[in-house]
């Protein structure tokens, strides 16, 4: 049962890139949330055959804080309906935390974990391809494209997320097809970044391909180097391979940045902030945005920071403060390229918190989630991570180590 329990979270994880192009309907949903709620009918008779469960870590005991105090919201909601409907919702996101700490067990898990994640992002990416290449955009004269079902933003911080973890992957994969996956998703999600013409998505991306090149050139001198002479070549084929519209809108990041309304999310902050102010301690309760700043039905807060403070007030937001400051102190423990990716990850995803709500998302909590099993491992057996995940220290420091995954009862 755990086997297979492992199995489904890894479906889950390459599902969640492109969850929203695959939509059942109700009652079922889409495919992340499907595979999700298979992971964990399958993992909860699987804990309970081996009589066990894996002490939980600091990360695990403040997203319960979190939640907990989401349910508390409900007391005061200003809106019932809307709030169950998010506490439904942060059960099914939050418990990818505990779902990765309990079965992923070894640096090769982790490593498999993050292979299906990007291999989901490949699959985004496929996606919004074809919505470039669809005879309805080119007919249409359609200026922005994503995969079907999904918002372009959305899919531009899918697809920011997983360079990192791609460029990690490349310096650590032994057989061709995973240099494959990881490789060439690199300039495909970048690609594809592009031609979502999102403009937040566009300067995380510039972010996250930082750090990208600070992971090859640790591993990859040589390649990087040339990959940095042939810059001009690849820019130039890019304005050659991406419309022009494109390229007009994400011209108008400095005048956005200098002076514009972030495309009318200045009003959305304006009546989110005074939401805020006339209940700030414990907010108007979970979902209720909406409602408490009178804005319309399909708007979000474009701003995770503001949308929790507006939702469970300073009390939600102290506790998520706590979760970011805990993910970054243990990234920053870990070593090697390890700890670049991580640190890009997560500060991908924080500048994505500053114009997305994304503390709903299962991106968020997955990469939580890997952050929390990295650091038990680093803790637990680092000369086994190192082994995995760092090339030189596996060299100087461990020769010879060889890291079998422990059989799964």
């Amino acid at each position: 049962m755990r086997r297979l329990a492992w199995v489904l979270l890894l479906a889950f994880a390459f599902a969640i890139p492109w969850e929203y192009s695959l939509d059942l309907g109700d009652p079922l949903g889409n495919i992340a949330r499907l595979t999700g709620l298979a992971v964990l009918a399958a993992t909860i008779p699987a804990a309970l055959q081996a009589r066990r469960m894996r002490a939980p870590g600091v990360l695990q005991g403040l997203t319960l804080t979190l939640f907990a105090w989401v349910c508390c919201t409900g007391l005061w909601t200003i809106d019932r309906t809307a709030s169950l409907a998010r506490m439904r919702g942060y059960f099914q996101e939050l418990m990818i935390v505990w779902l990765v700490w309990e079965l992923a067990e070894s640096a090769e898990d982790l490593r498999w974990l993050l292979c299906a994640y990007v291999a989901g992002s490949w699959v985004l990416a496929g996606l919004t391809l074809a919505n470039f290449n669809s005879p309805e955009a080119i007919a249409a004269g359609q200026m922005r494209f994503a995969a079907a079902g999904q918002d372009p933003n959305d899919v531009a911080r899918f697809l920011n997320l997983g360079l990192p973890l791609a460029a990690l992957l490349l310096g650590v994969e032994k057989r061709w097809l995973g240099r494959a996956l990881a490789g060439g998703y690199l300039p495909l999600g970048v690609f594809a970044v592009l031609l979502t013409g999102s403009r937040s998505g566009f300067l995380v991306a510039v972010v996250a391909a930082a750090g990208c090149a600070a992971l090859l050139l640790g591993r990859f001198p040589r390649a990087a180097l040339g990959g940095a002479l042939a810059l001009p070549v690849a820019g130039a084929a890019l304005w050659a391979a991406v419309p022009q519209g494109i390229m007009e809108r994400l011209g108008t990041i400095p005048a956005q940045l200098a002076g514009g309304d972030l495309n009318q999310r200045w009003n959305l902050w304006f009546v989110g902030w005074q939401a805020f102010v006339r209940e700030p301690l414990l907010g108007t309760g979970a979902g209720t945005f909406v409602e408490a700043a009178g804005t319309a039905a399909l708007d979000t807060a474009h701003n995770s920071a503001l949308s929790m403070m507006v939702d469970g007030g300073l009390v939600e937001l102290g506790v998520a403060a706590a979760i970011v400051t805990a993910a970054f102190w243990l990234a920053l423990r870990m070593r090697g390229a390890l700890r670049v990716a991580m640190l890009t990850a997560l500060l991908v995803w924080l500048m994505t918190c500053l114009t997305a709500t994304v503390e709903g998302s299962r991106t968020t909590w997955l990469l939580m989630g890997v952050v929390a099993l990295a650091a038990r491992l680093q803790e637990e057996n680092p000369e086994a991570l190192a082994a995995v995940f760092d090339v030189e220290e596996r060299t100087e420091k461990t020769p010879g180590v060889a890291w079998e995954r422990p059989a799964r009862g």
